[in-house]
């Protein structure tokens, strides 16, 4: 059985534009102009997935996200301006699921929409974690400090949820080597260090996160 996509963005070419590569792949569209007329579509349609720009007349994307979800779970794409990263986290944080930001390709955002209705399919969420200001979304590979978008390289990010998912546990340099790096990897334990040395560069205010602990390792440590 196909999937219901509704996109709800004020814009006409940009709702044909992407209902064509979504009926590329199967999948069924309706359209809203607004979030009032968006919280009318779903209410009388079974709807899989919601693809919500920001700016929009009437009522705009928070307003709508935060209605959809006093009533519905339903997965929720946020369309936002480039650059914006403080749309993305305030996205999050209403229940957004996942976000694309404009300009974007339509392919790229079709290939989201497939991820995230695998993921639902699955009982699998968005997990968005918060330590003191360090935002980390798993799902899109984005990490933010204080509301600004830093790059990490695949194994900073790697490493950094790594240290998130054994918050307050000490690990040792060779637990972190084997498991971030596998255990056939050649390199030494310094690698170790190098990459902990530039991750904190990275976090900024918030290295304090990532403590040494004397003769024992590292620890992922949320003081507040």
């Amino acid at each position: 059985m196909s999937k219901t996509i509704l996109i709800v963005d004020d814009e006409e070419r940009i709702r044909l534009l992407v209902e064509a590569y979504l009926n590329k792949d199967g999948f069924d569209v309706l359209h809203a102009e607004n979030g009032r007329e968006a919280l009318i579509v779903i209410g009388r349609n079974t709807v899989d997935l919601v693809i919500l720009d920001i700016m929009m007349p009437i009522m705009d994307g928070w307003t709508t996200c935060r209605e959809i979800r006093r009533f519905s779970d339903v997965p929720i794409i946020m369309l936002t301006a480039k650059g914006e990263d403080e749309d993305q986290l305030l996205g999050f944080q209403l229940g957004t699921d996942s976000y694309v930001t404009k300009p974007f390709s339509p392919k790229i955002l079709v290939a989201k929409v497939k991820a995230l209705l695998k993921r639902v399919s699955n009982g699998e969420a968005e997990n968005l974690n918060s330590f003191d200001g360090l935002y980390i979304s798993e799902e899109s590979h984005e990490v933010a400090v204080e509301g600004k978008n830093i790059y990490l390289s695949p194994k900073e990010f790697e490493l950094l949820c790594y240290f998130t998912k054994n918050k307050g546990i000490v690990l040792n340099r060779e637990k972190i080597l084997d498991t971030v790096w596998g255990m056939d990897y050649e390199g030494d334990l310094r690698t170790v260090d190098t990459h902990i040395k530039r991750l904190r560069e990275k976090l900024g205010a918030k290295s304090y996160l990532i403590a040494t602990i004397r003769g024992a390792g590292y620890k992922f440590e949320v003081k507040r």
